[in-house]
């Protein structure tokens, strides 16, 4: 038989539910974005995975089948023309795919080279500038060889392919028609395309390694197929599909860190979602303890009034989850087409994942039962004479000392586990450092050291708060008023605050993560290729020193230096030093310092790479001696560097102390750059270099021009990448703005006696409107200081664990803007709330009570 009292306490919640909607509407509003930021980490993950696969992905979607030799034999022409003749088959092209070293002076230069119909369904490529090749000796190329090689349509570039016999390699001259965009990037290899016949009459090859078909049915495929195996003996056929399938999962297999990565930006999430879920709750219940002691009195238990509150926060949690993802998904749609403006590349998810939607839309109901059921229980236990005496919702926030020692002991444990791994930080050269395990131990260290921010945060609040709101007290009574509303409540404000905190901390360690591994990839771009050419003599002498003002009377040229290297002596071991100017070096942007400043090095001084100085155990600062012909010279180190040395060198010093170390006057290298920016100025500059050392005094080929045309540029992909994870993280700042907005919703409805006397006390309605707008602010600037202050140490200690050699940079400008913006957006939240508030008659709000 059914309780009368549980009839009683559902009766009594419908009935709140339609006399207060706004409640409900903020509980409602922060599941919906729970629910939002949850299914929209999954279409993120999913639009990285498609992404992924359309990148690297080989086969176009108009392939039905595809054929290779069982005997890993070539399908030569007449092989390729029986395919195209069997009955079904709507067009057929072969597929091959090989390279050739590249000629000319640069050395250690390859070009891919890819079959491919340039046009139709079945083609990879699509052309971007110039016309696609028909005809022999023709091809075009991928923005990334057009780039690397300095090439444009009506350029030449000379291939050096092995003659018929194989005993010797010829030269080939091409000529390039035209520069393509490939459907597939992930290769990242300069790349030259041509049509299947041009490009086998141009390698000799005898035939191709697969052919790609194309029916007009699904159906057909099945029996064009098996025709197929009977006109070829020994293909293998496959369908389109299985090497699609195939391919896809291979990409997703070689960016699954990028994957897991997303995911643990899901589980973040819905951390975040619990949070301000739980604190909403919190304060709906504790706003309506009147109506529960009511309740309690007229004979309802407090089991039957925790599962009356129960009930109610799961409805309102599935019917928020269903909204949730219907608005996630719509913004799948357009993410990618937004994308495409910023000139981000991304592929749209194929359709709604129905598993994931409906587990989302439980799981939102979930999280709504376990948000209330901590509020639910403690207010369904308070005594009816306690609840009726209760007037606020913040008398009990800041909890006792078990709170304090919970936090206490997570803080601890994060310290410990901090100085463990700071301890065991790799030096530099050291290659046997577990990095994953170092990693895991800095997430936990951080995962700890959040909790104790969650159990200390209302003990933090006014203390911070304190040190901030000096400038706003200044500011008028509706200044002093938001810091005295935010203070007299740090139970409320950490709850939101702790929730921003978390959303601040992962966008800034992962921004400064970003900028330092940036920072890194630069300086090992700057080692790899310091410049765009450079000279050596080819039997290792020396070079002329009038060599450099022929390089330098050439406009296409800039930045022309000549320097001087020697081998010398430290502590026993052979090294080599240098009079290279380390400021001149790609205009400095790529090097930077360990410890002490690169453009500092004077007389008597040098710069030490990291191997030499963690060996000999030096910084800035400190004294080394350096033996030349058993003469030693005691140099001041006026800096180190995070890795190895621009040209393999190990000390740089002045050219006068070079000279004192025994090195000759002619210059041994030198180092030149292109004038002009992109594919022609580098052309321009690598004929300058040609044409000024085959003039007719410098016919002898002593000296080696190195074109450094192969360097990485910024890597797209990466940045794409890196921009999807920081989106994901932004996803938990929305959380925390909607926690923002809700604690002011819930604080305007309940403060409306405090507005009204105020009002009538002679505040007027903006001053109103700017104190709680202010209030909402606060909690960003809260927020923001207590994420950086937890996210950069957390931050260092990644970089340092990930890449020893990476010099750690703080993005202060991404920093201040990412902090000014959370601010503007969390006092934005406030503004309709606050404008509520603001127009609350003082006569009404004084002759209403709750």
């Amino acid at each position: 038989m059914r309780s009368p009292w549980r009839a009683t306490v559902l009766g009594s919640q419908m009935a709140e539910l339609l006399r207060r909607p706004g409640r409900f509407a903020a509980t409602g509003l922060s599941l919906l974005i729970a629910a939002f930021v949850v299914f929209g980490a999954v279409m993120a993950q999913q639009i990285v995975t498609a992404t992924v696969v359309d990148r690297f992905r080989g086969t176009p979607d108009a392939v039905s089948l595809v054929v290779t030799r069982n005997d890993a034999a070539d399908i030569g022409e007449a092989g390729l023309d029986a395919i195209r003749e069997t009955p079904g088959v709507t067009e057929a092209v072969g597929r091959f795919d090989g390279g050739a070293p590249v000629g000319g002076s640069a050395a250690d230069r390859y070009l891919a080279l890819a079959a491919d119909p340039g046009t139709g369904p079945l083609a990879r490529v699509r052309p971007v500038e110039g016309a696609y090749p028909s005809g022999p000796r023709r091809i075009a190329v991928d923005t990334r060889a057009a780039e690397a090689y300095g090439l444009v349509p009506g350029s030449s570039l000379t291939l050096l392919l092995p003659t018929p016999d194989g005993e010797s390699t010829r030269r080939v001259p091409v000529e390039i028609s035209g520069v393509v965009r490939s459907a597939a990037t992930g290769t990242g290899e300069p790349t030259g395309y041509a049509s299947g016949p041009d490009l086998l009459r141009l390698l000799g090859t005898p035939g191709y390694s697969r052919v790609d078909v194309r029916t007009e049915t699904p159906g057909a495929a099945t029996q064009a197929a098996e025709r197929i195996r009977r006109a070829v003996p020994g293909a293998v056929v496959r369908s389109g599909d299985e090497v699609r399938g195939e391919e896809s999962r291979a990409a997703v297999a070689d960016a699954s860190d990028t994957l897991e990565l997303a995911g643990v930006f899901l589980a973040v999430a819905v951390g975040a979602a619990v949070l301000v879920a739980t604190s909403t709750f919190r304060i709906v219940f504790a706003r309506r303890v009147r109506q529960l002691a009511l309740l309690r009195a007229v004979g309802a238990t407090s089991r039957r009034l925790a599962a009356a509150l129960v009930a109610e926060g799961a409805v309102v949690g599935l019917l928020a989850g269903a909204a949730g993802v219907l608005a996630a998904w719509g913004c799948a749609r357009l993410v990618p087409a937004v994308a495409g403006r910023f000139g981000h590349d991304l592929s749209a998810p194929a359709a709604l994942p129905l598993p994931q939607a409906a587990l989302t839309v439980l799981g939102t109901g979930l999280l709504a039962v376990l948000a209330v059921l901590a509020p639910s229980v403690a207010a369904s236990r308070v005594s009816p004479l306690q609840a009726l005496r209760t007037a606020t919702s913040e008398g009990s926030t800041v909890n006792g000392a078990g709170r304090t020692v919970l936090g206490v002991l997570c803080a601890a444990g994060a310290v410990l586990l901090a100085r463990q791994q700071y301890a065991s930080l790799p030096e530099p050269g050291d290659t046997a450092h577990d990095r994953f395990a170092a990693l895991t131990l800095v997430v936990v260290s951080g995962g700890l050291a959040f909790l104790a921010l969650i159990a200390l945060g209302p003990l933090l609040v006014r203390p911070v708060l304190s040190a901030l709101a000096v400038p706003l007290r200044r500011t008028g009574a509706a200044g002093r008023l938001a810091v005295a509303g935010v203070g007299g409540a740090p139970g409320r404000a950490a709850s939101v605050s702790v929730v921003v905190a978390l959303g601040v901390c992962l966008v800034g360690s992962t921004l400064t993560c970003l900028a330092s591994l940036d920072a890194y990839e630069r300086y090992r771009r700057t080692l790899e290729a310091p410049a765009d050419f450079h000279l050596y003599a080819g039997e290792g002498g020396t070079l002329d020193r009038t060599l450099v003002a022929d390089l330098a009377a050439r406009p296409e040229l800039a930045d022309v230096t000549a320097f001087r290297t020697a081998e010398v002596a430290d502590d026993g071991r052979s090294a080599t030093v240098t009079d290279l100017d380390l400021t001149t070096v790609r205009s400095g942007t790529g090097l930077t310092a360990r410890t002490g400043a690169l453009g500092r090095l004077g007389p008597a001084e040098v710069v030490v790479d990291a191997e030499h100085a963690h060996r000999l155990g030096v910084a800035a600062g400190d004294r080394v001696t350096l033996t030349s012909a058993g003469r030693p010279v005691r140099l001041t180190v006026a800096a180190t560097l995070p890795g190895a040395g621009p040209h393999g060198a190990n000390f740089f010093v002045t050219p006068a102390d070079l000279t004192r170390l025994g090195a000759g006057p002619a210059p041994t290298l030198i180092t030149a750059d292109a004038a002009g920016d992109g594919a022609e100025g580098r052309a321009r500059a690598h004929r300058a270099v040609t044409e000024t050392l085959t003039g007719p005094e410098r016919g002898d080929g002593r000296v080696v021009a190195e074109d450094a045309a192969t360097r990485a540029g910024p890597d797209d992909d990466l940045r794409t990448m890196a921009t999807t994870v920081v989106l994901l993280l932004c996803l938990t700042v929305l959380v925390a703005v909607a926690g923002v907005a809700t604690t002011a919703s819930l604080t305007v409805v309940e403060r409306r006696r405090e507005f009204g006397l105020l009002r009538a006390l002679g505040l007027g309605g903006a001053a109103v409107h700017r104190m709680v707008t202010l209030e909402c602010a606060l909690h960003g600037v809260l927020g923001g200081v207590l994420g950086l202050a937890l996210g950069l140490p957390y931050a260092w200690l990644v970089v340092r664990a990930a890449e020893v050699s990476a010099p750690f940079t703080v993005p202060a400008g991404q920093l201040a803007t990412v902090l000014a913006a959370l601010v503007l957006v969390t006092a934005a939240a406030g503004t309709i709330p606050a404008l509520r508030a603001s127009r609350t008659p003082p006569t009404v709000a004084v002759a209403r009570g709750d």
